[in-house]
């Protein structure tokens, strides 16, 4: 992990270099307290990670990694006004702070700037990277839109649910890795491989996330319970629908709604239900399978395994693997 966090530390010092205009105020204001607010920064570690597998002036892949990461804080803008989230990791959404046209402009400006950060990086292969990215940032938009969709839809399919967490998480991880891959020089068929990684990865990660956010600590930094308390359509609720009988498919639907009932209880209603349909371990199968799946794209990469342990090591260390 110790070259991961080297990465991380690059990437936050080339953050922290960025200068935003003075004026006017209420645009730039806000992307700076965005970019500020912390996170993992796990896409732009992953694409100097996957730079680092073919090249070793991972300088030059600065301007990329920061491009992702403005864009993926772009998108948390614009998803807070949807979702009309009120918290951004711990401190109040930009949405909360300024409202909601500030939120929606600033955003916009975060996509401009993430472009323009790309259009820094020193490449001969610029088009085709702008090409991934262009995809990239369109295929987030789908997953968010089907992601809003399911709120209204009455029955969501395991498939249906798998595509758009692919589309609303994992596709910006590929794009990453990808963008890191084609900078560094990677053949086509190594470029390939890596998206693979990078979708399963992302998959596994969500998943954990769904998880967790019902049977996880508040440790974490999340309070336990809160996708079940909005009565969203994740992995865990979906697969207890698709296995429960009526009834409990009514408990299922109803629950968040039900007045008389506090938070605690209906998050120990639903987990209950979870439990005696072994939605946990369903999950925990599935996670499993994606992980091992990732890993073993990582296998096929024609390089110096001596690299891929870098980024071998920091995908296990996403899921809180130690082996």
């Amino acid at each position: 992990m110790l070259y991961a966090e080297k990465m991380l530390d690059q990437v936050e010092n080339y953050l922290a270099q960025m200068e935003m205009p003075a004026e006017p105020e209420l645009l730039y204001t806000p992307i700076s307290y965005s970019m500020q607010g912390g996170g993992k920064r796990l896409r732009p570690v992953l694409l100097m990670l996957t730079y680092s597998l073919f090249a070793d002036d991972y300088q030059r892949a600065l301007p990329a990694a920061a491009a992702i990461e403005v864009f993926h804080n772009f998108t948390l803008l614009h998803d807070d006004i949807m979702d009309n989230a009120l918290l951004r990791r711990g401190k109040p959404s930009v949405y909360a702070k300024w409202g909601k046209n500030v939120a929606i402009l600033s955003g916009d400006a975060m996509m401009i700037e993430a472009y323009r950060l790309l259009g820094r990086t020193q490449t001969d292969n610029l088009s085709p990277i702008l090409s991934v990215f262009s995809q990239t940032a369109l295929e987030v938009c789908e997953g968010q839109q089907y992601d809003m969709d399911f709120e209204t839809k009455q029955k969501v399919s395991v498939v249906e649910y798998m595509r758009m967490i692919e589309l609303k998480t994992s596709v910006l991880l590929a794009g990453a890795v990808v963008i890191g891959a084609m900078l560094g020089g990677a053949s086509e068929e190594d470029c390939k491989a890596l998206r693979r990684f990078a979708i399963e990865l992302g998959l596994a990660f969500q998943l954990q996330d769904d998880l967790l956010d019902s049977y996880g600590d508040e440790r974490l930094g999340k309070a336990i319970g809160g996708d079940i308390l909005e009565g969203k359509k994740t992995y865990l609720m979906i697969t207890a629908m698709s296995r429960a009988d009526e009834g409990q498919r009514e408990v299922l639907r109803s629950t968040h709604l039900d007045p008389k009932l506090s938070d605690q209880e209906k998050i120990d209603r639903i987990k209950t239900l979870y439990n005696a349909l072994d939605v946990p371990h369903l999950t925990e199968q599935q996670i499993a399978v994606r992980f091992e799946r990732a890993l073993a794209q990582l296998d096929t990469l024609q390089v110096d395994p001596a690299r891929v342990e870098h980024l071998r090591e920091y995908a296990k260390s996403l899921m809180g693997r130690n082996k």
